[in-house]
């Protein structure tokens, strides 16, 4: 595939869409267990420094060895395509292949694990802040899948305070994200108008509060304390299971089976809405790869089929019961949607995960396809949730959004 073809279809992709914002594809079946982070970084939501690495690896279930190639976009904030050319944000190439990979050994799924680290020989660094999107095409010019991430400047400090809600009516359910920007190097011209701010939290994009404006404006500083347009539901503290050892159930495994691959059955779950708090530590809906005895957890670790159970009363509705985490990016997609056993009363699913250590919960969407985390889960404010800010300002006559600056907090020190 040449670099030529894939230009003008990305051109065609965005004409044909009007500029319209960009969203990630999800991946083809065959394609699993995508990590995406940098080098200091362990989300699967990649905010990196500029000039930092960033490691793109995923699994491809085929056996085949099968041919992969990146593109590397840059966007606004609003994730519509920016006015820069290659050039301005890119030094070297993309459109290139995927070189490094390595074949699983001694699993039961055969599968070939893919890594791509950016800078490398052809794609020597990212020139600029902002907004990126990674492409991945097969030999067959098809986008595989595509994933964000974001290159930051710490130009100004972002100071981020959790707090209860100030609605009382949503005080024991809901979080607030406080915000105060301090600038030391630039002179914000038209904070209102130039200066926009996301807020996202446990690296869920899906869910991510964006173009809220500063409350207030004092000189340099500008402060968001806002009564409902910062505030997320706090939802609960992710469940979780880890199966390092295919052969011997573990931590939230009741039983095993051997067939093709091995098939781990989790322990039965029921609905945490009407029950009170506890807290149970998490990753915040993260997932890590382990496996004993094993010296390379990225080719040794083998796929199990996972069978998750839920004890629910059957929707009539038209709603629908997903698995929802971040090892698939928090999609909701048919491979993870729970269907009602009659023969058994539950809400039942099962899917491929690669050996190791995941968060989970279970969502419902309604016939419309209307998220809601909470009415399965519940939502508390004690919950600890992981928040990140990130600052974005385009100056006069700028031609494209610069991110420069990102803030973090945790509401594990919640207050009023």
């Amino acid at each position: 595939m040449t670099s030529l073809f894939k230009y003008f279809l990305c051109l065609f992709f965005f004409t044909a869409f009007g500029f319209s914002q960009i969203e990630e594809v999800n991946p083809a079946s065959y394609i699993k267990t995508i990590g995406f982070k940098g080098s200091t970084n362990e989300s699967q939501l990649p905010i990196l420094k500029l000039g930092e690495p960033l490691l793109l690896e995923f699994d491809a279930l085929t056996g085949t060895e099968p041919d992969f190639y990146y593109v590397i976009e840059h966007f606004n904030y609003d994730w519509t395509p920016s006015n820069l050319v290659k050039s301005e944000y890119l030094r070297g190439f993309d459109n290139q292949r995927i070189q490094n990979y390595k074949n699983s050994f001694n699993t039961y799924q055969i599968y070939s694990h893919y890594m791509l680290r950016i800078p490398n020989e052809q794609t020597r660094g990212l020139l600029v802040t902002g907004n990126y999107l990674m492409s991945i095409f097969n030999d067959d010019d098809e986008l595989v899948f595509s994933r964000k991430f974001m290159i930051y400047e710490d130009l100004v400090n972002v100071g981020v305070a959790i707090k209860r809600s100030r609605d009382v009516k949503d005080i024991d359910k809901k979080q607030s994200v406080d915000i105060v920007i301090n600038s030391r190097n630039i002179n914000f011209n038209n904070p209102l108008e130039n200066v926009k701010s996301l807020i996202i939290q446990n690296n869920n994009l899906n869910t991510a509060i964006s173009n809220i404006k500063p409350q207030y404006t004092l000189g340099n500083q500008l402060i968001y304390k806002y009564t409902s347009e910062t505030s997320f539901w706090g939802g609960n503290e992710y469940l979780y299971f880890e199966n390092k050892d295919v052969r011997a159930a573990n931590v939230g495994v009741q039983y095993i089976d051997l067939k093709d691959i091995y098939h781990n059955y989790l322990f039965v779950n029921t609905s945490r809405a009407n029950q009170l708090y506890t807290y149970n530590p998490d990753i915040n809906g993260n997932f890590l790869i382990t496996a004993i005895d094993a010296n390379d957890v990225s080719i040794e670790a083998d796929y199990t089929m996972i069978h998750f159970a839920l004890q629910h009363p059957e929707l009539t509705d038209g709603s629908s019961i997903y698995v929802y985490g971040n090892y698939n990016n928090y999609a909701l997609e048919p491979d993870n949607e729970l269907h009602f056993n009659s023969e058994t009363g539950l809400y039942e699913c099962a899917f491929r995960l690669k050996q190791g250590f995941y968060n989970y919960k279970y969502v419902i969407t309604d016939k419309n396809g209307i998220l809601n985390e909470g009415a399965i889960s519940g939502d508390f404010y004690q919950t600890e949730n992981n928040y990140k800010v990130l600052v974005y300002y385009r100056d006069l006559g700028a031609r494209y959004d610069r991110l420069i600056g990102m803030g973090e907090g945790s509401s594990v020190n919640i207050s009023n």
